[in-house]
């Protein structure tokens, strides 16, 4: 894979999911609204996707890369993000927003289990401690989203 479509997708596949898994679990935890946390996966997907892909596309300028190179990041940003972040929603169509979510985190896990490995695998680092530490920093994430969630539903509750 060429590095720029590395450089679109290690990157922002990382940033998709822990951004959407820890506005999922802060909102459904939070809100307890099925159509609530669609709704922003759906911002997530648009919104996000094209800001991260427009973000990615200065950085690369800024590298002196070349137009192609450029462009095929920019792109891989968008594609990437949108589509991945939209494979969230689907747990929630079938299943009860609690399980949603622990079938969405179950998925980001593995997503970001795949990620590390490869990049361990490339860069020949010692693939345990890459994974268990991109894993639990995803965990960290999580955890963290789901207290806050649940303090600002008690705090602003009516």
């Amino acid at each position: 894979m060429k590095n720029s479509l590395k450089t679109g997708f290690n990157f922002w596949a990382t940033s998709w999911i822990i951004t959407t898994l820890g506005l999922m679990v802060w909102l459904a935890f939070g809100s307890q609204s099925d159509i609530l946390v669609i709704w922003w996966i759906l911002t997530i997907a648009i919104a996000d996707s094209l800001s991260d892909a427009l973000g990615i596309h200065i950085s690369e300028e800024s590298k002196n890369q070349s137009h192609k190179s450029i462009w095929l990041s920019t792109i891989a940003t968008f594609l990437t993000k949108f589509i991945f972040t939209l494979s969230f929603i689907v747990p929630i169509l079938f299943f009860s927003l609690k399980t949603a979510v622990i079938i969405s985190t179950a998925w980001g896990l593995l997503l970001i289990f795949l990620i590390s490995y490869k990049v361990a695998k490339d860069r020949k680092d010692n693939i345990l401690h890459t994974t268990l530490e991109h894993i639990g920093i995803t965990i960290l994430v999580v955890v963290l989203t789901y207290f806050i969630g649940i303090w600002i539903s008690k705090k602003f509750s009516a």
